[in-house]
């Protein structure tokens, strides 16, 4: 692949200045709290997938409210770019979060559409965090992979956050810890209520576990039926969103808020003229 060329697509799609080739095929969203593992997991995951299938990773950084940056910084935990037969099976892209409202900015989904049309078998979005804002990552990905772990505290924390509503499978990681059975059994009781709950799987990233069977179920995990309506509307959220940032006026606005006392009804109706 051509990856100066890509790289400045994707560059010129993300400011706005070109509009992202559509394409088809699988966008996968792998998501959980920070320190859960995941860099790990998608690491190891792209060591089963490649270079058989050509794999783009769009790891999404938080932008800083106050200074406006973002550390970028997801790439140097990936170990198997430095392995040159499989690294040239795989992209990997940091995004900011920018203006987005959640975790996840909308445009990642133009840049997901723009990767499988460049011949790219499979794009991974790792997220943020958890909580309520990772619940947008199903207005992007075609399947959602929530990471739980041990010593979490409140193990059912996402649950109550509904993002397990939208979960089309739970992986238990770091399996080689002490805790992990028992967080593992306690999502497979607390979900077993549920008329189609989503498959869980223990894994670890140092000792191997579980990683060949989830890698291969990527390529063919099913979306559970009950979570079609959350995943509709977070998407309709997320497009409402996108027409409130993507308006010209919309920074000039937020100054008009922050130094003129404009009110956020008056706000509203401007953008959404």
């Amino acid at each position: 692949m051509d990856r100066i060329k890509l790289s400045r697509q994707l560059s010129a799609i993300e400011n706005g200045e070109s509009s992202a080739e559509y394409g088809e095929g699988p966008i996968v969203a792998i998501t959980g709290p920070p320190g859960i593992g995941k860099s790990c997991l998608i690491d190891k995951i792209l060591y089963e997938l490649t270079p058989e299938l050509v794999v783009g990773v769009l790891a999404v950084d938080p932008t800083s409210p106050v200074s406006g940056g973002a550390l970028l910084g997801d790439r140097i935990r990936f170990n198997v770019l430095d392995d040159a037969n499989k690294a040239e099976s795989i992209y990997i892209r940091s995004i900011a979060t920018r203006s987005s409202g959640g975790s996840i900015p909308s445009i990642v989904n133009d840049l997901a559409s723009h990767l499988l049309a460049n011949d790219f078998d499979l794009v991974i979005i790792e997220t943020v965090g958890a909580g309520q804002s990772e619940m947008r990552c199903a207005a992007v990905a075609d399947r959602i992979i929530v990471v739980e772990g041990p010593a979490r505290g409140d193990s059912i924390q996402a649950e109550k956050a509904g993002l397990l509503e939208l979960a089309d499978l739970i992986v238990v990681n770091k399996s080689d810890l002490e805790g992990s059975e028992k967080v593992f059994n306690e999502l497979t009781i607390s979900l077993s209520l549920s008329p189609d709950p989503p498959r869980i799987m223990r894994t670890s990233a140092i000792d191997g576990t579980g990683i060949s069977d989830v890698a291969k179920l990527i390529l063919t995990l099913e979306q559970r039926a009950s979570s079609i309506r959350a995943k509709s509307r977070q998407k309709l959220l997320m497009a409402h969103e996108n027409k409130i940032v993507s308006n010209p006026n919309f920074e000039s606005i937020l100054d008009r808020i922050s130094q003129e006392g404009l009110s956020i009804p008056e706000a509203l109706r401007e953008l959404n003229d």
